[in-house]
């Protein structure tokens, strides 16, 4: 019959472990991790440089991410700009480092989620020692010899997340894994974007260039009959110098024009992932743009930026911080184990009575309660706040920037359609002093100087329309960029980007 004190201790015992497992799991389900609440900004009723049959009505901005933003750029019909996205989608290194980084913060997030399940560990070896005479509680000159002791077990160690400190963690690298997403999306949008504008500033070039070589022909046309009538004696060489002069500067601004569009190919080839050696585009004159971008865009359209979301899930990261830094004022804790095989021979080594165990914390204490650090926690929540607070400023600045980028373009294109129809009436205005001259000079009621003159005026009016073509292809670029990326919902199509991405992260 058991002693009574025996069953006393014996009953403790019992009701001791299942109300310490209780109270690890009611503890574990315990997160002292501030509630995420998406940081509020302010929009406007409308946007001030729509038109005035543009939807007035607006909501607040939120990033969705996941929405599809198609192939927006086939919206200017132009086939050769199509394959350009094509490939530089596929070998773009910026977009492949971008690809990189994303896989590397869905690898942390796997890690930090290997945190909420047990390690188990196994190990095989020998240890040689020779306890010194006094650790065995013998007098100092006591003998003592060497022993080996051959050990095969296996151990395994789990931190109970008593606080919320790894879900946390794990809610921190999720969101940095979003951030990554959301920042590769970004320099995706980016590069797209960046593609159609050299692209149009090439078109743009090459109709300038065309417009130099006219004028050359034109200039040499008119110094074959300034030389003419000099040879015949009906004007001084003032005249002959002034065409000659005129000649000259058509051909140099030509040269100029071909510099700058060297450039401009080098710039689309490194873009497209390639050396501009092996890269060429044949010369196309850009065309007035017939694409309009509908002027009662839904609200939706900025919420789709991808930067706005990489800011937003920054917020959620930081916060899921203050968590982490939050749960360091809390105890800890750490069950570890360990079960195999110890002998001091190996053969004997997988002998029944040779095996061992060991329950609790092999190193330390299980349970550990933080009493005094000289104010490093204290320092380190109060980083984490002041970071917190930082990615807030970033996210509401993001949307700032991006209702001003919107602005800003809409004003452009609604004011370059102004503008164009100005132009067109100078160009025409322009071209009909210069015919005008041209005959008044044939019957010498004119100096050469006012044709001369009248030249000059139709080639800066005509070259200033074309560089408002270019300008407006660009700015319709722009919209569509700071719209973040199209303003259709439709899927994509299976040539998209989405495959492209996947292609893209999984290439070794």
């Amino acid at each position: 019959m058991k002693h009574p004190d025996t069953m006393k201790t014996t009953q403790r015992t019992a009701w001791t472990a299942p109300s310490v497992l209780l109270l690890t799991l009611i503890l574990a389900g315990c997160s002292v991790a501030p509630v995420y609440d998406k940081p509020a900004v302010d929009t406007p009723a409308a946007y001030k440089e729509a038109a005035p049959e543009a939807d007035p009505r607006w909501k607040t901005a939120r990033p969705a991410e996941a929405l599809a933003r198609g192939q927006w750029w086939t919206v200017f019909g132009d086939a050769e700009l199509d394959r350009l996205e094509d490939r530089a989608l596929a070998a773009n290194q910026n977009l492949k480092a971008a690809a990189a980084r994303l896989a590397q913060a869905r690898a942390m997030l796997g890690s930090a989620r290997a945190e909420r399940y047990p390690e188990l560990n196994a190990g095989f070896g020998p240890s040689r020692q020779r306890p010194s005479p006094a650790s065995r509680g013998l007098p100092d000159d006591a003998p003592s010899s060497a022993t080996t002791l051959w050990r095969a077990q296996a151990t395994v160690s789990y931190e109970a997340d008593l606080f919320g400190r790894i879900a946390s963690g794990v809610d921190a690298a999720s969101a940095q894994a979003e951030q990554s997403e959301a920042l590769f999306r970004s320099v995706q949008l980016a590069l797209q974007a960046d593609v159609a504008q050299n692209y149009f500033r090439m078109r743009e070039l090459d109709a300038e260039q065309q417009l130099y070589a006219a004028t050359v022909a034109l200039r040499e046309r008119s110094l074959k009959l300034v030389q003419r009538r000099f040879d015949e004696g009906d004007i001084s060489e003032l005249d002959l110098a002034r065409s000659r002069t005129e000649l000259a500067s058509a051909q140099a601004e030509a040269i100029e024009i071909a510099r700058q569009r060297s450039a401009a190919e080098h710039a689309l080839a490194i873009l497209l992932g390639q050396p501009p050696a092996s890269f060429g585009l044949p010369a196309r004159p850009i065309a007035r743009m017939a694409v309009t971008i509908p002027a009662g865009l839904p609200s939706e359209l900025l919420e789709r930026r991808p930067d706005i979301a990489a800011a937003e899930r920054a917020v959620a990261a930081a916060n899921a911080r203050v968590g982490i830094a939050r749960a360091a004022f809390f105890p800890r804790l750490s069950l570890t184990g360990a079960l195999g095989y110890e002998s001091g021979e190996l053969g004997n080594l997988l002998d029944w009575p040779a095996r061992a165990f060991v329950l609790g914390p092999l190193v330390g204490t299980a349970l550990t309660l933080p009493i005094f650090d000289g104010g490093r926690r204290s320092a380190e929540l109060e980083r984490a706040r002041a970071a917190y607070e930082e990615d807030v400023a970033n996210y509401r600045q993001a949307v700032l920037d991006a209702f001003r980028e919107v602005e800003d373009n809409l004003a452009s294109l609604r004011l370059l359609d102004e503008q164009n129809r100005a132009q067109d009436a100078a160009v025409a205005s322009a071209a009909r002093a210069a015919g005008l001259s041209q005959i008044q000079y044939r019957e010498g009621s004119v100096s050469y100087l006012d044709v001369i003159d009248a030249d000059r005026n139709v080639l800066q009016q005509r070259r200033a329309a074309v560089r408002l073509d270019g300008e407006r292809a660009r700015a319709t670029v722009g919209l569509i960029r700071a719209l973040g990326g199209g303003w259709s919902e439709a899927p994509p199509s299976t040539a998209m980007v989405g495959t492209s991405m996947a292609t893209i992260i999984t290439t070794p």
